[in-house]
């Protein structure tokens, strides 16, 4: 992260990604859940707290800090970071056990819906002097038995070579490195965009604070965002990654599976090639 004066601060990235999460939701999820499932899980929660306050002695000052702390991730909207960064693989690996198809992995707090519509072949919108090793992303959209999703879309996001993401850093133009791809008859796309840089998270607020406190380090390993659907299939989001690219083996978030990591192969253009192919699972009626 080489320009730091115009880093994001956690709290404009907090800010934003909890505003997206919030006109993301169009019902509340949970609404459905009966008294008898709130109260196994919020038992359950409270009985690993009081646990881990029994084992390991936790002080009142401890405590207090706790506080403190849950109150200032609250007011720097950081919830949507902190959760997406530490919880959320934990939620995806869960229902992943039930699910056929495409590997699947963490959302993360970085996603803006109602990105720009793109045609099969295509280039992601980017500025005209956007620096990084150019990608081609190709590949089919299928189901379970093999048979092309016609028309499937991928909404694809990433961040830029020096790891900002458009709406969460104040000098990226809007929609940069976003777009919802339209497959074609065969399901076939072809996307060109650049390859995206390792990031780290927000470490100026009380996310960061956390990680410093326990001695861990903020970073996630360069990788291209997508979301899958097509109508009648169950959506797949994922994240896709880089062999050999730094905290592929160590990534904050634990998001990381061998399934999802890329290879792609030089160019003679100098630009960078990967076939990758999508397996959708039908939704069952």
């Amino acid at each position: 992260m080489t320009r730091t004066e115009q880093s994001p601060t956690a709290a404009d990235s907090g800010a934003s990604a909890t505003q997206v999460f919030r006109a993301n939701q169009h019902h509340h999820a949970g609404d459905d859940a009966s008294p008898a499932r709130v109260s196994a899980l919020v038992k359950a929660l409270l009985d690993s707290v009081h646990e881990t306050i029994r084992t390991h002695e936790v002080t009142y000052s401890e405590f207090q800090a706790a506080k403190q702390w849950l109150i200032e991730v609250g007011e720097g909207g950081e919830w949507p970071l902190f959760l997406d960064v530490f919880v959320e693989h934990e939620v995806e690996e869960v229902a992943a056990a039930s699910q056929q198809g495409s590997k699947g992995s963490i959302l993360g707090p970085y996603y803006i819906p109602e990105a720009v519509k793109l045609p099969a072949v295509t280039s992601l919108p980017m500025r005209a002097d956007e620096q990084g090793t150019p990608l081609v992303f190709a590949g089919q959209i299928l189901d379970t038995e093999g048979a092309s999703v016609a028309g499937a879309e991928l909404d694809i996001w990433h961040a830029d070579h020096e790891g900002y993401y458009s709406g969460f850093a104040p000098h990226l133009p809007e929609g940069n490195l976003r777009g919802v791809v339209v497959a074609d008859d065969d399901g076939r796309f072809e996307i060109s965009t650049i390859e995206p840089a390792p990031y780290q998270i927000p470490t100026d607020g009380p996310t960061g604070q956390l990680i410093q406190a326990a001695g861990w380090h903020p970073w996630r390993p360069a990788h291209l965002h997508l979301i899958v659907r097509a109508p009648g299939y169950r959506s797949i989001t994922t994240q896709l990654y880089f062999a050999g690219g730094n905290w592929l083996d160590n990534d904050v978030a634990q998001a990381t599976k061998p399934e999802l990591v890329l290879a792609p192969q030089p160019q003679s253009d100098g630009a960078v090639r990967q076939e990758y192919d999508f397996v959708l699972e039908p939704i069952s009626q």
